[in-house]
């Protein structure tokens, strides 16, 4: 069982204000106080310290955070197991692999009637806030994680490619940087992994998104497929995705060959095995 001042502990961290906190939890500013008083004291550390009359975390608080959303998923976990009989699941998947990686899993897993599933598909930064959040057991994510917030499995590996129409010139072929920077790019928007691993790739060049004639920003990746068919601009995606359609064709940088991974990723120092292998029999922790 959580006790009720971790979770106020926990709030805090969140809402980062006294006032705050305790409106949301219909108490006192200084029924918060002594409940993060009663922390410090139990186990022997200052949690928060003032800067600039701003709140600040100490380094105490940033691992006892941690350990606290851990352990608070665990219990969540063990009410759900000891409740009921169903092997409830909330999961993430950023796009490509949430609309092009996993249907088979999905359809293995649900093919039990016992098993319950909820999928969330969104980019990797707020799949990131979901879990930090206690919202998702776990996530599998093509982007940057921070790994000293996150404990991770390796997933799988995947190339991340140029993609073009079928009569492109770049169909096929590796190409420069400035012949590149001649098309229209169709790009994936801000928080997503497919477009944090382009603007990486270009800051190794001292370049950026800008340098394209022209630039689309679309969330939807059967809308980007369908504008790189139709000719309206290039694009980077994953191999699978490009895969996906007989009517794309392929192409990369010169030099670069840009394979990524695919990772399942949960909160650090949570036992998420159980689970993962729910979703994925057979699974042995890398």
């Amino acid at each position: 069982m959580v006790d009720r001042r971790v979770d106020t502990f926990l709030l805090l961290c969140q809402l980062m204000n006294y006032r705050k906190t305790a409106d949301a939890l219909g108490i006192t500013q200084p029924a918060v106080t002594q409940q993060i008083h009663f922390l410090e004291r139990e186990y022997g550390c200052k949690l928060f310290t003032y800067q600039n009359s701003r709140l600040q975390k100490t380094e105490a608080a940033i691992t006892l955070e941690q350990y606290a959303r851990a352990i608070r998923l665990q219990d969540q976990y063990l009410r759900d197991k000891l409740s009921s009989t169903v092997r409830e699941l909330k999961i993430g998947a950023t796009k490509t692999i949430g609309d092009y990686v996993l249907k088979e899993d999905i359809q293995r897993y649900l093919s039990k009637e016992d098993h319950a599933l909820s999928l969330v598909v969104d980019n990797t930064e707020h799949l990131l806030k979901m879990l930090d959040e206690n919202q998702l057991d776990f996530a599998v994510i093509e982007g940057y994680f921070d790994r000293s917030l996150f404990d991770s499995q390796l997933f799988r590996k995947e190339p991340f490619v140029g993609i073009c129409p079928q009569n492109h010139p770049f169909a096929g072929k590796e190409v420069s940087l400035e012949e590149l920077f001649q098309e229209t790019i169709i790009h994936r928007e801000a928080g997503s992994g497919t477009r944090a691993i382009l603007e990486q790739k270009l800051q190794g060049y001292n370049e950026s998104l800008d340098r394209f004639k022209r630039q689309i920003c679309i969330s939807s990746f059967p809308v980007i497929l369908d504008l790189v068919k139709k000719g309206f601009g290039v694009s980077f995606v994953y191999e699978v995705l490009a895969d996906s359609d007989p009517n794309i064709a392929k192409f990369t940088i010169r030099g670069e060959q840009i394979v990524r991974e695919f990772n399942i990723v949960y909160l650090k120092h949570a036992d998420l095995q159980e689970k993962i292998s729910w979703f994925f029999p057979g699974r042995n922790e890398v």
